[in-house]
């Protein structure tokens, strides 16, 4: 292929990818006075392999780290087989359930991760649980087999990941999609910490007021959109879950709020008990925090409390929001608008988002791995903190990665259609003028 040919081509990718993302926006949905789009759905991850997990242990299918799978959970018990080597690394099983749209939940519904051995004992603190509120929006549960805490865990051998969908009598009874992520954290060089921290500063954070940049986030873990400290915009519309991702480096903290402003009422007075909530997940997708709170069309804020510093010790703490916090890598924010909203705002109207992050805190040390916890996908590095600058989800990142600096264009998911228009056909215009200068040098 010419280098002529080459380039247009490049560039017709980077304009395909720019429509893309720009038809993805609320603002071009409601921009030309057209009828809503439903709202999107979750994003599975790319190249998920098809797995089916069996009612007990016989014949459970295999979980390999560093893999993800695609499996449909109906109420009840799902199980597959672990095989893990004794190395006192550390394994984390993840589910995500996706109930369809409209599908009616109670905050008895759920998801559990449990980790057991062949004996069907429950390795030690390794059961995660999740649970709905009143909207069917993806939730996230972590199970994981502490190979250096639990001396019955530790060995090598066959362990099973039993995942548990609970689901009250008059709930949505059908199968949903459920995403299982299987991570390992590579084991510790000796002379590492085996107690719980000690205190450091919590409560409130402070957090920015500069001028809010625009962020789209995304429908899931797999294409939450990145994020450092600063002030973001977006919108929501009721029902819709955003995802965003923080890099969090050893020693660092994460301060976050959300604010909702006023929507385009229907009613005169209306309000929604659950209409804001704000979650905080873990790198390898365990809840570490939430909080939620009413919204009545006019006004809502949301403040999680400061995370503890990043560090290898919290795992061994009791109180879970500090268990979790143990690793440094992608924490996960997830913001949902309540349905209930619709019942008295606009729902072809979505409502301004303003989030608030703060980031602090010098990058500490990395503890001694006995193998590299970049490549298990974890930890933070030069191009983490270069897409959280940039605002690349994580298939923008590896594009990138792949094809320089094209997929910059839509980095920051904030531009208007027309602007990303003009710039790709810019970009078009340009590159047919080097191919004709080329050409004629030729």
């Amino acid at each position: 292929m010419g280098r002529v040919r080459a380039a247009v081509r490049t560039g017709a990718v980077a304009g395909a990818a720019a429509v893309a993302v720009a038809a993805g926006l609320p603002a071009a949905a409601h921009a030309t006075g057209t009828a809503p789009q439903p709202v999107p759905t979750y994003r599975a991850a790319d190249g998920a392999k098809a797995v089916a997990g069996k009612p007990s242990t016989a014949d459970a299918p295999l979980l390999e780290a560093g893999s993800v799978y695609q499996d449909e959970i109906a109420p009840g018990e799902r199980v597959y087989r672990l095989v893990l080597e004794k190395d006192q690394s550390n394994v984390y099983v993840s589910a995500v359930v996706r109930p369809g749209p409209g599908a009616k939940v109670t905050g008895s519904d759920g998801i559990e991760v449990e980790i057991m051995t062949t004996a069907g004992r429950s390795c030690q603190g390794s059961t995660g649980r999740a649970s709905f509120g009143y909207d069917p929006v993806p939730i996230s549960a972590a199970g994981v087999r502490w190979g250096s805490e639990d001396a019955e865990c530790a060995p090598g051998g066959v362990y099973y990941a039993k995942v548990t969908r609970t689901s009250a009598k008059g709930s949505d009874q059908s199968p949903w999609p459920v995403e299982l992520k299987v991570q390992r954290e590579p084991g510790r060089s000796s002379g590492g910490p085996t107690a719980a921290p000690g205190s450091w500063a919590s409560g409130a954070p402070t957090l920015p007021g500069t001028e809010a940049v625009a962020r789209t986030g995304g429908t899931g873990f797999n294409d939450a959109r990145a994020l450092g400290g600063g002030v973001w915009r977006d919108e929501l519309r009721p029902g819709q879950t955003r995802f965003y991702r923080v890099p969090l480096d050893w020693g660092q903290q994460l301060g976050l709020s959300a604010e909702l402003s006023a929507a385009k009422l229907t009613k005169q007075y209306g309000s929604a008990s659950n209409g804001l909530t704000v979650s905080l997940y873990s790198p390898y997708r365990r809840l570490v925090s939430y909080e939620d709170v009413s919204y009545d069309g006019k006004q809502a804020g949301a403040t999680l409390e400061k995370t503890p510093p990043v560090a290898y010790e919290n795992r061994f703490a009791s109180d879970a929001e500090v268990k979790s916090v143990g690793i440094a890598g992608w924490y996960y924010i997830a913001v949902t608008m309540g349905a209930k909203v619709a019942d008295f705002t606009e729902d072809a109207t979505p409502v301004p988002l303003t989030l608030r992050t703060d980031v602090s805190g010098t990058p500490a040390k990395a503890p001694a791995y006995a193998q590299s916890l970049t490549a298990a996908g974890f930890g933070v590095g030069a191009e983490d903190r270069a897409a959280a600058r940039e605002g690349l989800t994580a298939p923008e990142a590896a594009d990138a990665a792949r094809n320089g600096s094209v997929m910059r264009v839509v980095a920051g998911a904030g531009f208007g259609t027309g602007t990303l228009l003009l710039l790709v056909l810019g970009g078009w215009i340009l590159l047919a003028r080097r191919g004709r200068g080329a050409a004629t040098a030729g």
